[in-house]
């Protein structure tokens, strides 16, 4: 079942002098429930900035296209209202928030996204310790200001952490896997597959291939230029490992991509 399709995405941001750029140039792209996908590119291809659209960001000014969730266009949507329709978004540099914990944070963002299913303090910590023991994070990691002094390891962890708490239908991972070592990455991809079902779907967008080879996807999608350019199955990973992108632009540039 489709959950979410972006059609013909034209977006553009505003620059310091707020001169609008388009970086977007007609995006189609199809996610279905059950499945986990990667959106590779090069730095500056519009992964990102898709992202950012879907979720939201004022900074991004959508000038033509739809982006419909579950059916809905949700253009017109506010981020809060995206979220709570199940729309959740990992950031490659979380910000740090000082005076709140993370398990507060965490339990006013699933009582706000679950307005008929609040859960009291005492039913919160027994769900947040199941998913942090996942995690094998300890239980005083969840008492911590909010990515305060966070390593980078840390704070892909917690952004892990809180997509397995609220349990969106949408997860966009972005660059989850940047700077992290084994150890954290094994982690973290653990945490992805235990969070991934036949009700949600994934998006992970990544340069390399690490994280993908503890979490398989099933299809592959290549953005150049704002567009996507190729759509592939989950093997096609290995083609781009071995070739890099550089022959994607010699095809865009001769028009035969």
């Amino acid at each position: 079942m489709t959950l979410i399709k972006v059609k013909k995405l034209h977006v553009s941001i505003k620059d310091d002098e707020e001169n609008e750029k388009e970086i977007l140039k007609g995006v189609d792209l199809k996610l279905e429930k059950g499945n986990v996908y990667a959106l590779m590119g090069p730095n500056g291809s519009g992964k990102t900035s898709l992202s950012n659209s879907i979720t939201g960001h004022p900074k991004y000014v959508v000038d033509s296209g739809e982006i419909l969730f579950e059916g809905e266009n949700i253009l017109k949507l506010k981020p809060d209202e995206r979220a709570r329709k199940g729309i959740f978004m990992s950031f490659q540099y979380p910000e740090e928030v000082s005076g709140v914990t993370l398990s507060k944070f965490l339990r006013m963002a699933y009582n706000s996204m679950h307005p008929k299913n609040k859960k009291s303090v005492l039913e919160f910590h027994e769900l947040l310790r199941e998913k942090a023991k996942a995690l094998e994070l300890d239980e005083s990691f969840l008492e911590r200001y909010l990515n305060q002094g966070f390593s980078g390891g840390e704070k892909k962890k917690s952004e892990i952490l809180q997509m397995l708490v609220l349990n969106p239908k949408l997860a966009i991972l972005d660059e989850t896997d940047s700077g992290l070592d084994i150890d954290a990455l094994r982690t973290v991809a653990r945490g992805v597959r235990e969070f991934s079902n036949s009700g949600n779907c994934v998006l992970i967008i990544t340069h390399y291939k690490r994280i993908l080879e503890y979490v398989k996807p099933d299809k592959v999608f290549v953005m150049l230029g704002g567009k996507i350019v190729r759509e592939e199955n989950g093997d096609f990973v290995n083609h781009i490992e071995e070739k890099g992108y550089g022959w994607l632009k010699d095809f865009e540039e001769s028009g035969k991509i």
